[in-house]
């Protein structure tokens, strides 16, 4: 495949991956390693990819001094989180304007997500245990299956290799909040490992200011306290490539939390969220690969109501997948493929149904033709509850010169009810619950794109316009109280990112607009729910020889809380600045003001968020 391999453009046009070199000083992202992206199923760079793509490493984390997952992922082009009340409480992400159950996400290759709402907990996923995250927008249920609507996002627990390096940190902050970590990893040329623990403690803020019984809106209680935050986890990674080119990795991501929230029936969690998973890897000959990859992603939820527990929820996911690479003529691979998912729910709660599976085989073409690429996948999935459904993909690139490259594709898409849309009880004093007679979800998608590696000023830009058009959508109608078929929504879009150095400051931008609509008779031209219609984000950043510091600013444009749009959620926008000195060799010292101007605003309605914080953070981590 074509592309300047040595210039990681996807990651440093984006505001979540700046063009700036660690905490240890200059240069720009392009001067590592190539970074390599999963948006084909097989190991490419982000230049290949035929696909909009942003890579976020662990350099940028440490860097941009997140305490959370939420907090990385917020603002990355065609992002939006919605969260309810803080650290730990739910926290939805939409990509692209899709549902937050349209969002396929994998934990070192191994697809999490509970079965009964369909989402991934990014609450319970620790920031300190992540190496790398590639978020790939655009619909990939020809190569992933379903939930792949909206694109696929990737999270790496830290892998090792080389010489031994041990990583330390410790800091403290707003809301009386405390964190610790600490890991070791190495491994030499052929083998790699990692282990590392983390903590945090915070005490939180007032989650919701919601309204009881009757009138009943947000959290349905008035409980105006503080509500905390708790999370202990863990990872373990390791593997090694043997003299016959046979590879083994295996890895382990246990995250154990604890929050309070406010709520009329519970009001606090325990929960667990437990990844398992290996991979093997090997070559029979030089242009043939193989791979077989299994794992278990486990769930549980236990709620509380003050002391007494109220109910649990334990979900369990079990996937594995064969893929077979294939490369001839120089400049051509095709992959077969197939998968298998088994999906089981054990509650409290009685659900008609506690279990199903799919299979999936999958083919793809990844071919280069002169100045030209093109990707074709097809894909067919047997659902045990909803038959069979296939899915197809295309892609073309096109670079008349080696700094600028035109794209167009073309995808399809479904998903599958979630357990609780189909059979969750009714409450017996809300009624509600869920619909058995929900259809699965079909979506369409067309995309064209433009990427501009370095112009004569030195900046590197992009633009993508999109359209997605969902049949089926499910969404929930407080007429009906309860969960419904849309007939058709449709989601236009456009994002337009820019990057470069510019006298001696790192500088990205990127603006998203959004338009999610209703297109079925009742609710005509209506936003759809919690997306917000437009999001900036501008990044600024310089780096001397032991100190470097920067400023982010995020903002918001309008959005409503429900699907008739009778609540509207007011634009927003924080700034946060931030600052590093070196102290002495691997050690570290880090500040961030976080919501600089103590901005008062809400994803969801009645949610509060963070006010003005500040953290500070001493870090030892060596080259």
């Amino acid at each position: 495949m074509k592309g300047l391999k040595g210039t990681c453009l996807a990651a440093a046009m984006l505001p979540a991956v700046q063009a700036v070199a660690g905490p240890a000083g200059h240069g720009v992202v392009g001067e590592f390693e190539p970074i390599v992206v999963t948006a084909a199923r097989t190991a490419e760079t982000a230049d290949e990819a035929l696909a909009s793509v942003t890579v976020i490493n662990r350099q940028d984390i440490e860097r941009l001094q997140v305490q959370s997952v939420q907090d990385l992922l917020r603002g990355v082009p065609g992002i939006d989180m919605v969260n309810q009340g803080g650290e730990g409480k739910l926290t939805s992400m939409f990509l692209r304007g899709t549902e937050s159950d349209h969002l396929l996400v994998l934990v070192d290759g191994v697809k999490i997500a509970g079965v009964t709402t369909g989402m991934a907990p990014f609450q319970h996923i620790p920031v300190e245990q992540v190496e790398r995250i590639e978020i790939v927008r655009g619909p990939r249920s020809s190569l992933y299956g379903a939930e792949a609507i909206g694109g696929v996002i990737q999270i790496f627990t830290r892998k090792g290799g080389g010489g031994l390096r041990p990583t330390f940190s410790i800091g403290a902050g707003s809301y009386q909040s405390y964190t610790a970590s600490a890991g070791i990893s190495g491994g030499g040329e052929n083998g790699w490992f990692s282990a590392s623990l983390s903590g945090r403690d915070s005490a939180g803020f007032n989650a919701c200011d919601g309204k009881p019984f009757p009138d009943g809106a947000g959290c349905f209680t008035v409980e105006p306290d503080d509500d905390g935050f708790r999370n202990r986890s863990g990872s373990l990674r390791g593997g090694y490539r043997f003299a016959n080119g046979l590879q083994m990795d295996a890895h382990l991501l246990r995250s154990e939390s604890d929050s309070d929230y406010d709520g009329g029936f519970s009001n606090r969690e325990k929960a667990l969220l437990q990844v398992i998973g290996a991979t093997l890897r090997y070559s029979p000959t030089a242009s043939w690969q193989l791979s077989l990859s299994g794992g278990n992603s486990l769930e549980k939820s236990e709620n509380f109501k003050d002391s007494s527990s109220v109910g649990h929820t334990d979900t369990e996911r079990d996937s594995a997948a064969l893929q077979s690479d294939f490369r001839f003529g120089g400049g051509h691979m095709v992959t077969l493929g197939a998968d298998y998912q088994d999906d089981r729910v054990d509650s409290g709660t009685s659900y008609m149904v506690t279990s199903r599976d799919n299979k999936g085989l999958f083919l793809q073409y990844l071919g280069h033709l002169g100045s030209g690429d093109i990707q074709i996948s097809l894909r067919e999935d047997y659902n045990e509850q909803f038959g069979t459904h296939g899915t197809g993909g295309v892609a073309l690139g096109y670079e008349p010169s080696p700094w600028i490259r035109f794209t167009a594709s073309y995808g399809t898409a479904f998903k599958a009810p979630n357990f609780n849309e189909l059979y969750y009880p009714p409450d017996p004093v809300w009624g509600g619950g869920g619909n058995p007679d929900l259809r699965p979800e079909r979506a369409r998608s067309v995309e064209l794109g433009m990427v501009m590696r370095e112009d004569v000023t030195g900046a590197r830009w992009a633009l993508n316009l999109y359209q997605t058009t969902i049949d089926d959508l499910i969404a929930w109608d407080a007429a009906a109280n309860g969960n419904i078929n849309i007939d058709k929504a449709r989601i236009r879009g456009v994002e337009a990112q820019l990057g470069g150095d510019i006298g001696g400051w790192s500088v990205t931008a990127s603006l998203s607009l959004n338009e999610p609509v209703s297109r079925t008779a009742a609710t005509m031209g209506n936003m759809l729910p919690r997306r917000a219609s437009r999001f900036l984000r501008f990044d600024l950043d310089r780096s001397y020889t032991r100190f470097g510091f920067g400023a982010t600013l995020q903002a918001a444009g309008r959005r409503y809380d429900d699907l008739a749009n009778s609540r509207r959620l007011d634009p927003y926008a924080i700034m946060e600045l931030r600052a590093s000195y070196r102290l002495r060799g691997a050690w570290l010292l880090q500040a961030r003001v976080e919501n600089l101007f103590d901005e008062e605003y809400e994803t969801a309605a009645f949610y509060n968020q963070p006010g003005r914080g500040l953290y500070l953070t001493l870090r030892y981590t060596t080259p």
